[in-house]
């Protein structure tokens, strides 16, 4: 059965016009220097870590290869790993002084541990920058230098997210992870978001992110999102709440992120944190319908013959090759409908788990 013709033209025009906007976001989008300048006052380098013994020796590696860090420290927060991390990070570091671990306390009164570790690590630090850089993140050698000069530039940020290149592994991250940055570059105008301080235009992602020290105390920490789900949102919205600016730049030479290993992890990982991304039910009813409208409706009407369709689909498809520089390879782009699909029902599962309370991510319940 052919879709509805009028929804089709409706899809496929909108498919359109989200893609030349992403174009113009991407002309937009802050780039870090090549050759950045020397950062002298202190930054903080802080990893929140829990059962990361098998994948953090790569982390700590490139954290300690940064360059053009006149006066950095290095804290890795172990939130109650049984894997052995601490010991991990402790062979990696070497008698190097800038290392320290933090031997973590559990969250209490509702707070989840990502953002209750980050708290920690914030109480720490003593940098007036401070970098939060996920254990599964790799950094390039100037990456620290180079997101600091965007961060302290000509226009200057509170709160800035390098976003990394994702490495997609097996069939399903193939589908998925490109969509976490095409999201973003399709939908969120980037200026204008930028230059506003409304808390419901913030974007972020905890995997590379910089905070200036005292945005955050002003911000009330990462107490004011210690029960978020989606933290790394949740303090960029906090920190544009009391009149501060956050932003996104192009991270994909500076970092690369490996989040799931197979397709079982990822699921957990969505499962875990996807409900809260359209704040209730009805909204993410709304955001898949608008997907299923935009993206796949008028691929299925291009298999049955219909050229609008085929536009529609084409468009969705141009749109996926220019986010390609963040994850995925360019004839992964082909299959955009499906992706959409897969999120669909990662998204139906998450909201299943909610409803019914059996939301966990690492032995604590969510």
């Amino acid at each position: 059965m052919k879709p509805p013709a009028a929804l089709v033209a409706v899809g496929s025009a909108l498919a359109c016009i989200l893609t030349i906007h992403q174009l113009v976001n991407l002309r937009l989008l802050r780039r870090p220097p090549v050759d950045p300048p020397p950062v002298r006052s202190a930054v903080s380098l802080l990893v929140p870590a829990r059962d990361e013994a098998h994948r953090i020796t790569p982390t700590i590696e490139s954290l300690l290869a940064q360059r053009d860090l006149d006066d950095a420290e290095i804290l890795v927060l172990d939130d109650g790993s049984t894997d052995g991390t601490a010991d991990v990070v402790r062979a990696a570091a070497g008698a190097d002084p800038r290392v320290r671990v933090i031997t973590g306390t559990a969250p209490t009164g509702g707070a989840l541990g990502k953002p209750h570790a980050c708290d920690q690590l914030a109480a720490a630090a003593r940098g007036k920058t401070l970098v939060y850089v996920d254990a599964d993140v790799i950094l390039a050698p100037r990456a620290v230098a180079a997101a600091v000069a965007v961060l302290r530039g000509p226009q200057p940020l509170d709160l800035l997210c390098p976003w990394p290149r994702q490495v997609a592994a097996g069939l399903l991250g193939r589908l998925v992870q490109p969509l976490l940055a095409w999201s973003w570059s399709t939908t969120l105008p980037l200026r204008i978001a930028e230059l506003s301080t409304r808390p419901s235009m913030a974007a972020a992602n905890g995997q590379f992110l910089l905070v200036d020290a005292d945005a955050l105390r002003r911000a009330g920490g990462w107490q004011s999102v210690s029960g978020e789900v989606l933290d790394d949102i949740g303090l960029a919205r906090a920190v544009r709440a009391v009149g501060g600016r956050t932003g996104i730049a192009d991270g994909s030479t500076l970092a690369t992120c490996h989040m799931y290993a197979t397709g079982r992890e990822l699921s957990a990982g969505y499962r875990k944190s996807l409900w809260a991304a359209f704040g209730s039910p009805a909204g993410a009813l709304a955001v898949a319908t608008a997907l299923t409208v935009v993206y796949v409706l008028p691929a299925a009407a291009a298999a049955t013959g219909s050229r609008v369709g085929l536009v529609g689909y084409g468009a969705a498809v141009t749109g996926r090759v220019f986010a390609q520089r963040w994850c995925g390879r360019p004839w992964d782009a082909a299959a955009h409908p499906l992706s959409v699909l897969a999120v669909l029902g990662l998204l139906a599962s998450s909201w299943v788990g909610r409803v019914r309370g059996t939301l966990s991510w690492k032995g604590r319940a969510i």
